[in-house]
């Protein structure tokens, strides 16, 4: 029994012994590895995507070395070229800034069975030197920088077009700002970036309006809406007045992004229209029956009462209303004849706005012709007003009938008449064309002794042939 356990005690001892010998082999083996690891990066470690795995510090260093000289940048342009610099023309080199000796420090010998669940990847950035003036002058002599190569942007601009207005979209170019371009370089460099694009990084020179400008857009709507009316106006006798696109432009001011009319510059063009047109009070040139020119000045009377007034026939433009016309048909962008509004108006719209409808009266000759549509209806004996007693018939202008009225009175100082026939023609002055029932005589030298009170007094029966011929507005010419 002793011999038995004698055994047993012998075995344990055994056991133990290659037990210890196993933990002591593990315990070396685990020494000697964390010796390595203690100057060695850990299985499966990567820096800046170098695998170091195994390396000393200073083989990683020498890697990097291998990696910053082996340096390419690539620079992507706007065009899909791309230009490179290598790191023999940069003249790069790297500094050892202790960042590798950081990182190794974070990889502790005696832990690295823990490396194998633990990640290993790392980034650092590798400190270089470069000669700035090599880089400036390696980016003057790209391609993108030779002025030949080079295309300014434009802006987006607004062009006149047969219908109207367009946006002429900008030029992007390919002009880049070198600054922002040295800048997005020396970063690239300095951080080991291998491709960058310079459209992306915002390195182009811009147009500072595009096509999608909305005030371009605003501004187009304005003009295309304003110019579209073609309008005129028509004077007679082939005398038109066009408003169109070009006219138009030069009275548009621009309001913040859209465009106005200048209703000054409308009000100056209406009046030229006036002054142009305008008749009223103004010389008429006249042919009378027997063709003689005379110029008929519409001045002031020289007849039954002086003073200023004119002769009240002819055109005159009421300049306000006409101009409201005008611009309203251009803020609605109208196409067509526009009519003006007359203050005045005389029977003809043309150079001779008389007509071939009118009454002439000599007071020289005392008598009284009345046209009709050129054609001579009635010609007669008159008597006009005695100038011996202050009572001439006013002369040497034109007046337009007033009104016509049958049966009526006429009175005045010492007087009541009444005649059948009453054609007023110079109402300020009670001046008219009537027949009167008490006068036998007319024509030759009677005015000058027994004439009127400034009418002038016609035969009944010729009266009343004047009277069916006229209209109010039917033009008086005396002289």
């Amino acid at each position: 029994m002793r011999m038995k356990g004698k055994k047993n005690g012998k075995a344990k001892k055994i056991v133990l012994w290659v037990l210890l010998g196993y933990l002591l082999i593990m315990l070396v083996g685990y020494l000697g590895v964390s010796f390595y690891f203690a100057r060695h990066f850990y299985n499966g470690s990567t820096i800046n995507g170098v695998d170091c795995s195994g390396m000393t510090v200073d083989q990683v260093k020498e890697k990097i070395q291998e990696s910053v000289g082996n340096y390419v940048l690539s620079i992507e342009e706007i065009d899909g070229k791309v230009e490179k610099m290598t790191a023999q023309e940069l003249g790069i080199s790297y500094v050892d800034d202790g960042e590798v000796d950081k990182l190794k420090e974070q990889q502790s010998g005696f832990n690295w069975i823990s490396s194998f669940f633990t990640d290993k990847t790392y980034e650092m950035t590798a400190r270089t030197s470069y000669e700035e003036e090599t880089l400036e002058a390696l980016l003057d002599n790209l391609s993108c920088f030779q002025e030949s190569n080079i295309v300014a942007p434009e802006d987006a601009y607004i062009e006149k077009s047969s219908d109207g207005y367009v946006i002429v979209p900008e030029v992007v170019g390919n002009t880049l700002d070198r600054e922002k371009v040295l800048e997005a370089v020396e970063d690239a460099v300095s951080t080991g970036k291998t491709v960058i694009n310079l459209e992306e990084l915002g390195c182009y020179v811009k147009p500072e309006v595009t096509a999608e400008d909305e005030g371009l857009k605003e501004q187009v709507e304005s003009l295309s809406r304003i110019t579209a009316a073609q309008v005129y106006f028509d004077f007679g006798e082939e005398r038109i007045e066009k408003v169109d696109r070009a006219l138009i432009e030069t009275w548009l001011v621009k309001d913040g992004n859209t465009y106005q009319l200048d209703e000054n510059k409308v009000k100056e063009y209406v009046k030229s229209l006036s002054s142009k047109y305008d008749t009223y009070s103004l010389p008429h040139e006249f042919t009378t029956h027997s063709g003689r020119k005379i110029t008929l000045n519409n001045g002031e009377n020289v007849g039954a009462y002086t003073g200023n007034y004119r002769g009240d026939y002819g055109w005159c433009l009421d300049n306000e209303k006409t101009e409201q016309v005008l611009i309203d048909a251009l803020q609605e962008g109208t196409k067509g004849e526009l009519e003006p509004v007359w203050l005045y108006e005389a029977k003809n719209l043309g150079k001779d706005d008389i007509g071939g409808t009118y009454v002439e009266i000599s007071i020289e000759e005392q008598t009284m012709w009345c046209y009709k549509d050129y054609e001579l209806v009635v010609e007669t004996p008159v008597t006009t007003g005695n100038p011996n007693t202050g009572h001439a018939t006013s002369q040497g202008g034109i007046w337009s009938i007033d009104t016509k009225a049958t049966d009526w009175y006429l009175e005045g100082e010492g007087y009541r008449e009444k005649v059948k026939y009453w054609l007023p023609f110079d109402s300020p002055n009670d001046v008219g064309i009537h027949d009167l029932e008490s006068r036998k005589a007319f024509g030759g030298d009677v005015y000058l002794t027994n004439g009127s009170h400034g009418c002038v007094n016609t035969p009944a029966d010729a009266v009343k042939k004047i009277f069916d011929t006229v209209e109010v507005g039917t033009a008086v010419v005396v002289y």
